[in-house]
This record gives structure tokens, sequence and C-alpha cells, in this order.
């Protein structure tokens, strides 16, 4: 038998690798159900569903490498950021998923309820919390809902010879801001960001709502992570983006 190898362990889901294996298991069936119907209806390369038998789903690794790490410079090439581009506007142009996606008041709920715990646990100084609260409130506007990927991270994105080979963790997947995924993508990386655009093109692109995705993520995504095991104070990572907004400022 392969050596098992922990990828993802925490309350919420745990994810095993086992040789050209993936094994997932959720505790919310409903992830799963949306990752396996996303999956079947996006004109990008994703994971083979081997099986799926709630809580349990059963995918095929994607070959080639993720496109960076959160906290690290990437070292794919320009080339590749420009694929990843492409790739990510065919999933923007596809026909928007039947499920409910979230709304702008879903999205200012959640932005205040989180900068309200951060401001009470002092992770960060005030004066951040409230200058990335201003400037995440540009993303706030009315959306044309558009097929997203809900949680593009970096590390979701999987590329060899400068070709996209797949996308993984389809969870999130819904009607949503396609600037969302531009700033998750990029989070971290705002270098990349012009060599991500040479590809989706800057059609539809504006680019102080990327910007301000990048605080809204950091700012909402913080205690999760904190919650989880994770650390959003790591060089280059989620409170590192909201402090290097106030050397912006």
């Amino acid at each position: 038998m392969d050596e098992i190898e922990v990828v993802v362990a925490h309350r919420q889901r745990v994810t095993l690798r086992v040789g050209d294996t993936f094994l997932k298991v959720d505790g919310d069936p409903a992830h799963h159900d949306v990752e396996v119907r996303a999956m079947a209806m996006v004109p990008v390369p994703t994971p083979a569903v081997l099986w799926h038998r709630p809580p349990v789903l059963v995918i095929s690794a994607v070959p080639g490498r993720a496109l960076g790490v959160l906290g690290r410079p990437s070292d794919a090439s320009a080339a590749a950021w420009a694929a990843v581009g492409a790739c990510v506007r065919r999933l923007h142009d596809a026909p928007v998923p039947p499920w409910p996606g979230t709304s702008v008041d879903d999205v200012r709920a959640e932005l205040d309820r989180e900068c309200a715990w951060l401001l009470a646990s002092s992770v960060v100084p005030a004066d951040v919390v409230r200058r990335n609260r201003e400037i995440a409130e540009v993303a706030l506007r009315p959306w044309t809902p558009a097929l997203v990927h809900g949680d593009l991270q970096i590390t979701h994105v999987f590329v060899d010879d400068d070709e996209v080979t797949g996308v993984i963790d389809w969870s999130e997947a819904g009607p949503g801001d396609p600037m969302a995924d531009l700033a998750t993508l990029t989070l971290g990386h705002e270098e990349r960001l012009d060599d991500l655009l040479a590809g989706y093109g800057t059609d539809g692109v504006d680019r102080d709502v990327v910007r301000a995705w990048w605080s809204l993520r950091s700012l909402v995504a913080s205690r999760w992570l904190i919650e989880h095991g994770f650390d959003p104070d790591a060089p280059g990572c989620e409170l590192d983006v909201l402090r290097a907004r106030m050397r912006d400022a």
C-alpha cells in the first residue's frame, strides 16, 4: 500500500493522499455535492471523480505542480500565469450555475462581523482593520454574477510547461464576483496581477476592485485560519497583506 499523506486536517474536513488518489472527508455533504456538480460543468481541467459516497469524495491527482504557495514568491513563469489567466477567463465566461451564490449583502454582513472580531481580539492594530475595511468597501458594489471558483487560492491551480493541468477544490463554486477570483489568486502575489491579466484580458476588470478584494478576503479569512490551526501572520500571508495596504496609503 502507498504511504498515506495528510494534506489538510482540521475540524471541518480532512484530505488524505494515497499514491495518485485523494480521499476527502467533509462534515458538510453540501460541499462535496457542489464540488462534483461544478467539476462536471466547468470548461477547465479538473480532477477525475473516482467515487462519491457522502461524507467521502475520492478524486484523482492532477499532474504538474501548484502555481505557487502563499507566503513565498511564485517561481512560475509569466507565460504560466498568463495561461492561468486564460483558463480563469474561460471559467468566468461559462454559463452561470443554477444554484444560489453569495450576495453583496451576505459579503457585507460577513465583513462587518469579522472586522468586529478583529477589533475585539487585537490580532492586528485597530487602524489596520479600519483602513482595510475602508478599502474593502470598493468591492461591495453590485456585480454581474459569473461562474466563479470561490476559493481560487494559488495552491489550487496546477501547471506544467506553462500550461494549466488542473484546478482543484471546487466546493465553493457558484455565481459570484469574478474580481474576487482574480484577487484570491493573486493574494500575496500582487506583483503577478499583470501576468495574470495578460491571459485573462482587461475587459471588465477593475483593478481597484481587485485590490479591495485583497483587503476583504484577508479580513474575513483571518479568524477562520486562526481557529483552525493556520497562521495568517506568517510572512506574506493575510495579516501581512493587511499591513501592506497601510504602506500603500
